[in-house]
């Protein structure tokens, strides 16, 4: 893919999760670098109030709702982007949601949507979208996390939906590589958004509880910019704060280490008491 594919300029960018959090940064600052934006959401109210500042700032936008765990409704939506924006030239998957309990006490349900959402979700939306950015030497960005490449306690469904994308999407680029399409993974760690205080519990319900974190909280606005930065550079990973490339490093360098660090700055949220033996 060539570096003037790669800018942003009267690219049409369309952002999965984009009503609040690091989608709607991202909506926000490829608009502001000269995107056309649409946004999607299953909350369709919010993507659109995303859109409708972005329309009163002079950009062109649009706000549409979409569950990214229904095939026919990522087809439909990419669909109706093509027909309304002429096509599309880079996909932003970003849609997420976590889960933070013990696999021994999630329902299955749990294990299900994550992967629904998380995984499924940004296949569909770039299967549906990918004649598009074929035509149009387009860029896949796929926001995966540090949970994407090492592990991470009490987020076992989590972890392995991010772990997931990479294989999937890893895969892809060699797929589309001919095409002149690129594909960029990007691994943020903590962000300051409400993904956590949403994520599933034990019942799959939000849990609306705050988390324990491990370094300092990057702001979706700070993730964004550098995300957008490496996959303007035509980068296959993007590791978008200290955090993250520390924890790249030393979960290959040192995986047991890692693992151990890992359990002391997460392990107290959950009860990890030997079970006896039944």
């Amino acid at each position: 893919m060539s570096r003037a594919h790669r800018e942003l300029r009267g690219r049409v960018v369309v952002v999965t999760g984009a009503a609040g959090g690091l989608g709607a940064a991202l909506a926000r600052q490829c608009a502001e670098a000269g995107a056309h934006v649409a946004a999607l959401d299953l909350d369709g109210a919010g993507a659109e109030a995303i859109a409708v500042g972005l329309r009163a700032q002079g950009h062109e936008a649009l706000g549409l709702a979409c569950d990214v765990s229904d095939e026919a409704a990522c087809r439909a939506v990419i669909a109706a982007v093509v027909q309304r924006l002429g096509g599309i030239d880079w996909l932003i998957a970003n849609a997420g949601i976590s889960a933070r309990c013990l696999l021994r006490e999630a329902a299955p349900a749990v294990l299900r949507r994550v992967m629904a959402v998380n995984f499924f979700g940004a296949a569909w939306c770039a299967q549906a979208a990918l004649p598009s950015l074929v035509q149009r030497r387009g860029q896949i960005v796929v926001i995966s996390s540090v949970a994407g490449f090492s592990p991470l306690v009490g987020r076992s469904a989590y972890a392995a939906s991010k772990h997931a994308l990479h294989g999937f999407f890893d895969s892809l680029r060699s797929e589309v590589a001919a095409d002149g399409v690129g594909v960029m993974l990007a691994c943020p760690a903590f962000i300051a958004t409400g993904i956590e205080r949403a994520a599933l519990g034990t019942d799959g319900k939000p849990m609306h509880a705050p988390r324990q974190t491990s370094g300092r909280e990057a702001t979706p606005a700070d993730v964004a910019e550098r995300i957008l930065a490496d996959a303007r550079r035509g980068r296959r990973l993007s590791l978008p704060s200290g955090t993250s490339r520390a924890a790249w490093w030393l979960s290959r360098l040192a995986p047991a280490f890692y693992e151990r660090q890992m359990l002391r700055h997460q392990g107290a949220q959950f009860d990890l008491t030997p079970r006896s033996p039944a």
